[in-house]
């Protein structure tokens, strides 16, 4: 055997050894909640904006399946578990996550999703302020404890009661989606009678004689703050750069399909929702400007900064820009 072809052997060998290109994900599963704050993953789906950025990187064939979670804990669950690969919710929810998997799936943000006021509402004619609730109410939340209606209204508990008081309206708490508490809070004869929502929800609500406003979260935090963001493992992340990347670029484009063309975007939550509403009043609801869809972070470390205060997490982050992937770290967030 000459030399020439014991090295081409030899090359061929190598070659085989060698570990293959780790393939990206061909399929990428994808949670939402309830309400027009996740409008933006609602046109990203109706839209086909991630298929259409994959094919763009070189990706085709991509399968993108999409469901719909109560709440932010349970959407956790399932992306630990590897049955979920982008989670979206409120910050709660984010920051719990982000904290519990340092050093392990290290989660962060991929981005911030809007800044919307969140409203407790309630029917219960006793009931002003914070001070009033009693045993005899049930507040409905999407998850007890973690959601970011939880964890606005322990902010509120503890301005209203004092220092370490921040728990204790949580044993009035119950876990339900933000349908099924607009439903038990209009119904009347519920026992949950206090609703702490998002919008569309706490608007309609309103709408019925003798519900008011008893927290705006607004107040609490001292000005407009992020409601809803997305998020991921730096796994997933680092090992599929491209749908990872695919997934970012159809993000910012639906924002800006929302930004651009409100009517359009108020006509397209209508029929992808089967919301009964009018196409004015949700217009009307795009167009408040307490209503903002960006990708920037706003107040979401007056959320840390309490949760770490009071032991909810455990890490103390120097900026929001450790909770957030770096595609959005030029931006002025807060």
């Amino acid at each position: 055997m000459n030399k020439r072809k014991i090295l081409g052997i030899a090359a061929l060998a190598a070659f085989a050894m060698a570990p293959a290109a780790r393939a990206e994900l061909g399929e990428l599963k994808v949670a939402q909640q309830y309400g027009i704050s996740y409008l933006p993953l609602m046109i990203m789906e109706d839209q086909g904006l991630i298929e259409k950025h994959a094919k763009a990187a070189g990706i085709g064939d991509l399968k993108v399946s999409w469901s719909k979670f109560a709440g932010g804990n349970v959407m956790n669950e399932a992306l630990l578990s590897g049955s979920l690969q982008f989670a979206s919710g409120g910050v709660g929810p984010l920051v719990t996550l982000w904290a519990k998997t340092r050093g392990n799936y290290d989660v962060k943000a991929v981005a911030a999703m809007n800044s919307m006021p969140l409203y407790l509402n309630t029917r219960n004619p006793d009931v002003r302020t914070v001070k009033d609730f009693t045993d005899k109410d049930k507040i409905a939340l999407p998850a007890v404890k973690v959601s970011i209606q939880a964890v606005t209204l322990q902010m509120a508990a503890e301005k209203a009661f004092g220092e370490g008081q921040q728990y204790k309206l949580d044993r009035l708490t119950v876990t339900m989606s933000h349908p099924d508490g607009e439903v038990a809070l209009l119904s009347g004869t519920s026992e949950v009678n206090s609703h702490f929502t998002s919008p569309p929800y706490q608007y309609r609500e309103l709408e019925k004689p003798g519900i008011r406003t008893v927290v705006n979260s607004y107040e609490v935090l001292g000005g407009p703050a992020t409601f809803n963001a997305v998020w991921t493992t730096s796994k997933f992340r680092n090992e599929n750069p491209k749908l990872y990347k695919a997934f970012y670029d159809a993000f910012r484009e639906s924002i800006d399909m929302i930004n651009k063309d409100k009517k359009w975007a108020a006509e397209t939550y209508l029929r992808l929702s089967r919301d009964k509403d009018s196409v004015e009043n949700t217009l009307k609801m795009l167009n408040d400007p307490e209503i903002v869809f960006t990708t920037t972070p706003n107040n979401v470390m007056k959320y840390v900064k309490f949760m770490h205060k009071i032991g909810s997490i455990k890490v103390d982050p120097e900026s929001w820009k450790d909770l957030f992937f770096p595609e959005v770290h030029a931006l002025p967030g807060s």
